[in-house]
């Protein structure tokens, strides 16, 4: 995909992709260098369309969608997800052309709209099977040894059908909000395994055709994740729509391993999976893993799969850890026992940050800081040398990790805060980072340094 083809794109095209109403002959392309990077033209829309999502939560409902500590970990997770791209096509792309190249069987036409539509439905098939072996079940895990019962309290864990895929998928089900932020809550490692599900379209469909649909299969799921949308009438029988999506990402236990569907919920309604919204829905995962750092945002279950993989007797037992569901032990089914979910009472408490008001402010401007580092490194990647990449992707995710231990009070924050600030004032020394006023250069100096001295005292150092 291309990121210098976004001239070609208008307005109004960019509008209609989120929306996946875009029409074949405005996104037919012979070669894969041809394809526009259509997410990274999306950026403007999401926080348009978020900061319109606030202002008619705030009408209809008199407050925010959400809280502002999850939305910045689910955008965290979001920048955290999209940094290997800086250095390497994604693995999707990769073995989509290996395949592609080695194994195709015939090579449809990449200007026939029917060669569009079947990939359309491809595409969105093959996210349906991939996101339902991600999920299945959520459930309490006991692991059984010969003589006594093991308990691992892992939180977040869940029961689902592949255990190493859904440590690739629950970040994105790690946030106690519903809302357009929790859209961008992805995983850096779920590429890795969803792949698989989509190389057999590379028997017939072209590279470039296939990249079109899995960016726009991507774009549409971002507007479903909102709560000020309710009932869309006839098109609740075809498509997925917020309200069943919402489902999806409920831990309420008839809204379990329900509605997998990526743009079309008729997958779910042929293959037995689907659930209407009808009681209130609660998010996030069955147990919260209440934290806003982003490392354990994205590989906290992959530590506990390594853990229970140890603690787990037998060396065929140890392999079932890792590809069966989290919920199975010996002596379990292989999607371990449903009357272990947790109910759910209605009267849960998502986990908030408890610093104070002062100290959220300076999160969100070191954030709005940090993205706006991350949108100029994008924009200039090939300019940039690997070191200078790597250097800039090292900052990006310390600035991450510092504002996630400051949302959580952890005991290292301000220590791991004041190396951040020493770190970003010698990358604008030897000029990585520019004032976006030249003339005030030291003036912005003079106020970073006020500001990591505020944050050292709202933190008693």
């Amino acid at each position: 995909m291309n990121p210098e083809a976004q001239q070609d794109v208008s307005v109004s095209q960019r509008i209609r992709m989120m929306f996946y109403m875009m029409k074949p002959n405005e996104t037919s392309f012979q070669i894969l260098e041809e394809v526009p990077d259509y997410v990274k033209q999306a950026t403007p829309f999401f926080i348009s369309l978020m900061l319109l999502e606030l202002v008619i939560s705030w009408i209809l409902k008199g407050k925010p969608p959400g809280r502002l500590d999850d939305a910045l970990t689910s955008i965290s997770a979001g920048v955290f997800s999209r940094l290997p791209s800086l250095f390497s096509r994604s693995i999707e792309l990769t073995t989509y052309i290996y395949v592609w190249e080695n194994y195709r069987l015939i090579n449809l036409p990449w200007d026939s709209p029917w060669t569009w539509y079947l990939t359309f439905l491809g595409v969105d098939f093959g996210y349906y099977w991939f996101h339902r072996m991600a999920h299945e079940c959520c459930l309490l895990i006991e692991f059984y040894s010969t003589d006594k019962v093991l308990s691992l309290n892992c939180p977040g864990r869940e029961i689902k059908e592949v255990n190493i895929m859904w440590a690739g998928h629950q970040t994105h089900h790690s946030s106690e909000d519903y809302n357009l932020s929790t859209a961008l809550r992805q995983s850096v490692l779920q590429i890795y395994t969803s792949w698989m599900f989509y190389s057999p379209l590379a028997l017939f469909i072209p590279p470039s055709v296939y990249a079109v649909h899995l960016q726009f299969n991507l774009l549409y799921q971002f507007w479903i994740h909102t709560e000020v949308i309710n009932n869309l009438g006839p098109l609740e029988l075809i498509i997925n729509t917020p309200s069943h999506h919402r489902v999806h990402h409920g831990r309420n236990r008839y809204c379990i391993d329900k509605n997998y569907a990526g743009v079309l919920i008729i997958w779910d309604r042929i293959f037995g999976t689907f659930e209407a919204e009808n009681e209130k829905v609660v998010y996030g995962l069955t147990h919260p893993i209440n934290t806003f750092e982003p490392f354990q945002v994205q590989f906290h279950h992959l530590v506990y799969i390594w853990t229970t993989f140890w603690a787990t007797p037998g060396f065929f037992n140890k392999f079932s850890v890792i590809f069966k569901g989290p919920g199975w032990g010996p002596g379990k089914p292989r999607l371990g026992l449903s009357e272990e979910i947790p109910e759910v009472t209605g009267k849960e408490v998502p986990f908030s940050s408890s610093v104070s008001h002062l100290l959220k402010i300076y999160a969100v401007v070191q954030f709005a800081l940090m993205l706006a580092f991350y949108e100029e490194t994008f924009a200039d990647k090939a300019a940039l040398s690997q070191a200078t990449l790597l250097l800039r992707v090292c900052f990006i995710i310390l600035t991450l990790t510092s504002i996630g231990f400051l949302l959580d009070q952890r005991p290292k924050a301000a220590v791991l805060e004041t190396f951040r600030c020493l770190v970003f004032l010698m990358l604008y020394r030897i000029g990585h980072l520019k004032p976006l006023i030249p003339s005030l250069s030291f003036a912005f100096e003079v106020t970073w340094v006020a500001q990591w001295l505020n944050v050292c005292l709202w933190l008693r150092l």
